[in-house]
């Protein structure tokens, strides 16, 4: 039996919702994206929750590395925003 792994799970968590999706009612076209959409919020709040945890241990933890953590988190949002504007 083949070890899940992250791709494993995306990929068979996107057949499901598709095949769900479509299910109801909607196009496999419209259900593909659909799927798509919901499996990628997920992992967006996956991301965020997994930022915000680590950024209150070493609040807690590492007090004397926080501000330069929450100013390399910061520092990354500016260059995304810059290359998603360019």
């Amino acid at each position: 039996m083949l070890t899940p792994t992250p791709d494993n799970a995306r990929q068979q968590a996107l057949t499901v919702l598709i095949a769900s999706f479509v299910a109801q009612g909607h196009p496999p076209e419209y259900a593909q994206h659909m799927a798509t959409a919901a499996i990628f919020q997920a992992d967006l709040e996956l991301r965020n929750a997994q930022l915000t945890h680590l950024l209150s241990w070493l609040k807690q933890e590492h007090s004397d590395i926080y501000d330069e953590a929450v100013a390399v988190a910061e520092s990354t949002r500016e260059e995304f925003e810059r290359r998603v504007k360019a």
